[in-house]
This record gives C-alpha cells, structure tokens and sequence, in this order.
C-alpha cells in the first residue's frame, strides 16, 4: 500500500515545526492531504506528492542527474507507487532505479533523519501526448549520505542521460540549495546509535531478544545488543548506551569502554552506524528489569548461529571472542570413566566429584488442544531425527530450564509463554545408545494461547500439526512418544536406554 496520509501529515507537522514560515506555501498540499485519500497518486489533481533523494558524498557534493524527458540536471527522484510503505522508501526505491545506489550504502543524517531538508512546490507543464493536464508536484526531499567506496554509478539508460556531483552553492533547486547552506553538511558520517557488547569474562554475551510483534521496530524477533538511539539530552554516545541500559534493562555498568564503530542496515534499508561500547556483567539476567522486548540471555559464541540474529551482529559477536578469548577452565582431576564408557569419551567437570558424568539437559514443550498434543515434523536433512515428528524442543545453554523453553517456543514457533504457568509433567533419563552422553528431558506442560504455531525455523521444522494423543504419527522421536504416554498415564518419569 502507499504511504498513508496520517504518515505525510506526521511528516509535514515535523517539517513546519522547522520551517512555520512556509505553511502558506504549502497550503495547497494541506489541502490535498485533507481533501482526498490518495494524496501521492500521480492521477490526483491540482496536484500530487513526488520524492527525491538528496546524495551527498564524501566531500559534500550533491548528486545530479539528468533527466531525458526534461533535460533538467535534478536529485533522483519520481512518482510514489503502491509498494512504496513511506515516502522516504520511495525516494531510496528511486535513486536505486536511476543511479543504481542501493540503501544500505546511504546513510541519513543525524539533522534530519527521516523528514525531508525540503519540501518544494513547482508547476508541471500538461502533456497533451499523454493526457496530462498541467498540474503541481509536492516534492519531498531527503537528505543523506553516501558511504566511502561506494561503487560507480549504473545509470538508468532509457531515463538518465548523465550525472554530475554538483557543489551545494551550486545546486540547481533555489530551495534546496539554501537550506543545504544553511545547514552547513557535509560529507561527513557519524554515528547516532550506541551499543553495548557485554560479556561475563568467560566467553558467554548478554543478548536481548527483541519483540517479534513490532515489525515497525528494528530487528523483529531477533537476539541483538542492548543500545539505542541518541536523545537531545545526551551529551555523548557513552552517555546513551549507559541511558539505554539503564532504561531497557535496568542495568547499570561503570566500566564501559569504547571499542569500535559498526554500521547494521536500519529497518529502512539504510546503512545505520553504530559506536559500539564494551562491558563485562556477572549477573543474573533473570533479575533485570527488562522493559523492552521478551527476555535477556547468555550465550556462548558457539550457539550464536543457533539463534535468530542479524548476520552483522553476529560477525560483531564472532570478532569480539575472537579478539578477547575465553580464559581456559582450571584442568580437573582425572577421573574414572564412568561404567560402559571409554577414558576417551568420558567427560570431566570442573569442581565435581570424581566420576561425575557431564548431562545434556533437554526441554520440551507438552501443549494439549482439545485431546489433541502438538508436534513438529523435522526437515528431512536434520541431523537428529529427520523426517520425524518430535516436541518443541531444545538445549539449555546457561540458562534456567523454564528460560529455555520460552526462548525456544518464541524462536521456533513464534509462541509467547510464560515461565510462571510451566510446569514439569515428565523427565526422561536416557541414553540413545552405549558411549553417548547421558541425557535428561524435561517435559513442561503449558497452557493453550489463542496463537497458532509458526514455521519460524524451516531449516530445522516444516511443520507443525495437533495430533490426538491416542492416534499419534509412526514417526515419532521414541522418547517424544514415551514422554506422551507417561503423561497419558499420569507417570512423571521414564528411563531409556541403560542397560541394567
């Protein structure tokens, strides 16, 4: 759908706090915005919105280009069209088409954001040929820069006939020209976000899991950094990443450092840099208040790509452990290996008595609908149980039992759960055959929401149906069927596997 006409009032309200002088001149467009519902189609008369992109490189010049049908030198820009969500999108969408610059090598400035550095009015001449009437063009022009290296332009051939980067006094709008003097920009990119990259001190990094139900957000249902945008008030980016930590989570750090200065692509599209901060944490991050999003987390650097992440904050993550390993464990005791298993696989844990056997735990969600338990099928080439249906399911990582669960039903079936209303129906104590580790699986029973599952994880899940509990599929994971029928029975425990 194109921009809506509660966005172009949002807009146009920004814009005349700025400039108020010019309400009279645009009054035509209040008009517009007022009198029809379609304020940005080009068939709207006596006149329509248009968008163009103000380009700026690395030494302040402006990008022109010149236009076949009119051989005017002006910003890229056009018509608004109906997959165009905002009206800065269609300015990103037109200056891809003619000049061949992507998004995420334009970066706004931190003057004007997503309002426009211009709003201009000027007459169109009717074209007969094509049934045009003479009419006004509304045009809104955002400013932004463009990144260092970027690549040659790829001009729109049957469009464009050239382009030039033109000095800012010598930019050809009178209106644009002196608003980019007045504003004094130039080439230069900084950053307005701050995060924080916290780290325990043995490997493992705080994350926080964003709310998946705001696709107005940035970074919808994925794990990310703590941080923010920078408010009027804060006098430096340390200054907002210690605000934000302290707003989102409650958490206050006295010894962050500076480390670097990264760019993640915004929900718009556009490059967006970050100053990145550096902390160590030894809490609990159960006990912050979080105030934003669904939860915080540990993680270790090795389960990063179990998660659902933007690949830069990942790479970020995988080059922080690279630059700051994890001190080495203290060795431990040798020990016996435990019965039935060989010194090559038996497992020593730190600070345990001797013989203690390192346990995978496992959780499982138990969600019953009308006599009916739900269960997914797991995609052919998973390397446990493919092509088998099994319980929502996953690995704790330094983590409550109850935490885990809740992480991993919003990550693979988009289900919201609270740790509260868990509770343990069925622990199974197994091994899948002699040599591997011990396992443990917990079984929790959750209460029905009204939300259905999702398919989050294709590569992992395809599907996800309600099987009645007397009818399950054959291809079961045996201990998932075990589980279901102790619960059936009212049993709390099943052992699988040991030999006696």
């Amino acid at each position: 759908m194109p921009p809506s006409a509660d966005h172009i009032r949002d807009l146009v309200a920004e814009y005349l706090d700025r400039h108020p002088v010019e309400r009279s001149l645009l009054s035509g467009l209040l008009s517009a915005l007022d009198a029809c519902g379609a304020p940005t189609s080009r068939t709207t008369l006596p006149g329509h919105i248009t968008c163009s992109a103000v380009v700026i490189d690395s030494t302040g010049r402006v990008l022109h280009i010149s236009h076949r049908a009119s051989g005017l030198l002006l910003a890229p820009g056009g018509h608004v069209e109906d997959g165009d969500d905002t009206l800065l999108g269609a300015a990103l969408r037109e200056v891809q088409e003619e000049t061949g610059i992507p998004a995420s090598l334009l970066v706004l400035t931190p003057e004007f954001g997503h309002v426009p550095i211009d709003i201009d009015v000027h007459d169109i001449e009717g074209r007969p040929s094509k049934g045009e009437p003479a009419h006004r063009h509304f045009d809104f022009r955002f400013v932004m820069r463009l990144t260092p290296g970027a690549p040659a332009l790829a001009l729109q051939e049957e469009e464009v006939a050239g382009a030039v980067w033109l000095a800012q006094d010598e930019v050809r709008s009178p209106t644009l020209r002196a608003k980019l003097c007045a504003a004094g920009l130039d080439g230069t990119i900084t950053p307005v976000n701050a995060s924080a990259v916290i780290h325990d001190g043995r490997g493992r990094y705080l994350l926080h899991l964003r709310d998946a139900n705001k696709p107005e957000i940035w970074a919808p249902g994925c794990w990310d950094l703590l941080g923010g945008g920078r408010e009027p008030h804060d006098a430096t980016l340390r200054d907002t990443v210690t605000r934000e930590l302290r707003e989102e989570a409650g958490l206050v750090l006295a010894d962050l450092e500076p480390y670097r200065v990264d760019s993640v692509i915004g929900a718009d599209g556009t490059r967006v840099p970050v100053e990145l901060f550096t902390g160590e944490w030894h809490g609990d991050p159960s006990e912050l208040a979080l105030t934003e999003g669904v939860m915080l987390a540990w993680f270790p650097p090795e389960q990063l790509t179990h998660l659902t992440m933007l690949p830069s904050t990942r790479a970020l993550l995988e080059t922080h452990a690279a630059d700051r390993p994890a001190p080495a464990p203290a060795p431990a005791p040798a020990a016996a290996p435990a019965a039935g298993r060989s010194a090559k696989t038996a497992t020593a844990v730190v600070g345990a008595p001797a013989g203690t056997e390192l346990h995978i735990i496992g959780v499982h969600l138990y969600l019953e609908h009308d006599g009916k338990v739900l269960l997914g099928l797991r995609h052919p080439d998973s390397a446990y149980a493919g092509d088998t249906w099994h319980a929502l399911a996953g690995h704790c990582a330094y983590e409550a039992a109850t935490d885990c669960l809740v992480r991993e039903a919003r990550e693979e079936a988009g289900l919201v759960l609270d740790p509260a209303d868990l509770d343990l129906v069925h622990t199974v104590h197994m091994i899948d055959k002699p040599g591997d580790p011990p396992r443990i699986g917990l079984f929790f029973r959750a209460r029905y929401g009204e939300s259905e599952p999702e398919v989050r994880e294709p590569d992992m899940c395809v599907a996800w149906e309600w099987f009645g509990v007397e009818d399950l599929p054959e291809r079961v994971v045996p201990y998932t069927r075990a589980a279901i029928e102790g619960i059936r029975a009212g049993r709390t425990y099943t052992e699988l596997g040991w030999r006696r």
